[in-house]
């Protein structure tokens, strides 16, 4: 498109093709200045040529997290990147709102403009849509639909035309992620909850013995001793207790790996003169007990 303007005001607009500048293919500019001698007194005007093919592969994204309300979380904070194509449709108005009197006004020159245009516009859209972030995640050509709806008088505004909207991530921040991770695990076991507490007891016992075996000499090796069986009695006793199982305490289960563990590390310190082996025999005993 070619845009014709004489002193600041535009006289006409002008698609692709030839023309040959008269009263009758500038009537508004005529009518403006009031010109009745078809030209003859000469003139100075400018022409801005403006490319209305399709500008593809426009990025947008958060570069910060941004708060919103989700009806499954409550508050959240997400992160989401996609990109855009966008056409100029409107010469007239592009010159007026946007580019002036500017010799060259490049895309990059409205990037900024236009990504602030999809920021301040995602809040909205989520809202519209009505759909939780879970919903989003798994559906993000919908969400890219309702920020393409609530974009599209915007750019109309500019001149443009929004040809589409990609939404190609939508994230937690780390820390949020891992909250989401563990409500999701809870949702996978379900009623089940005896399971859920067994699974994260056997997931605690390993990073407690790994701990207090790194405290080094008599006191480290007897925490790590301990904490393959006694550690595991507790915590299995302390779970019956609280999910009102009819078992004793005693009749919590050891693993023969744990007591294997066990046997290796009073072996150890035995071999040291820590333990005799009276005491190694009488642990012995009563570990190879606790698998019966």
């Amino acid at each position: 498109m070619a845009v014709f303007v004489n002193e600041g005001l535009v006289g006409d607009v002008f698609g692709p093709g030839m023309y040959t500048l008269t009263t009758q293919t500038l009537p508004v500019l005529t009518y403006l200045k009031n010109w009745d001698k078809l030209f003859e007194s000469p003139f100075k005007s400018e022409v801005y040529f403006f490319s209305t093919r399709q500008q593809i592969d426009q990025k947008w994204g958060t570069p910060q997290p941004i708060t919103l309300h989700d009806k499954d979380f409550g508050a959240v904070r997400l992160r989401t990147f996609g990109n855009y194509a966008y056409r100029v449709v409107d010469a007239k108005r592009f010159h007026t709102e946007i580019s002036g009197t500017r010799g060259i006004y490049s895309v990059q020159d409205l990037d900024e403009q236009l990504r602030g245009l999809v920021l301040q516009s995602i809040s909205t859209a989520i809202a519209v849509s009505g759909t939780s972030f879970l919903g989003l995640a798994a559906n993000q050509a919908e969400f890219a639909q309702a920020l393409q709806a609530q974009l599209a008088p915007e750019f109309v505004k500019l001149g443009l035309q929004l040809d589409s909207m990609t939404v190609q991530s939508i994230s937690l921040p780390e820390e949020l992620q891992k909250i989401l991770d563990q409500k999701i695990g809870m949702g996978m076991v379900g009623k089940d909850m005896d399971a859920f507490m067994q699974y994260q007891t056997a997931q605690a016992i390993p990073k407690f013995t790994e701990g207090a075996s790194q405290g080094g000499g008599m006191v480290g090796d007897s925490m790590g001793l301990g904490a393959g069986v006694a550690l595991g009695q507790v915590l299995a006793q302390n779970l019956a207790q609280g999910l009102g199982a009819k078992s004793p305490p005693s009749a919590a289960v050891v693993s023969p790996a744990d007591v294997m563990t066990s046997l290796e590390k009073l072996s150890e310190l035995m071999s040291k003169g820590i333990v005799t082996q009276q005491e190694f025999d009488a642990k012995k005993t009563e570990l190879l007990k606790t698998l019966v």
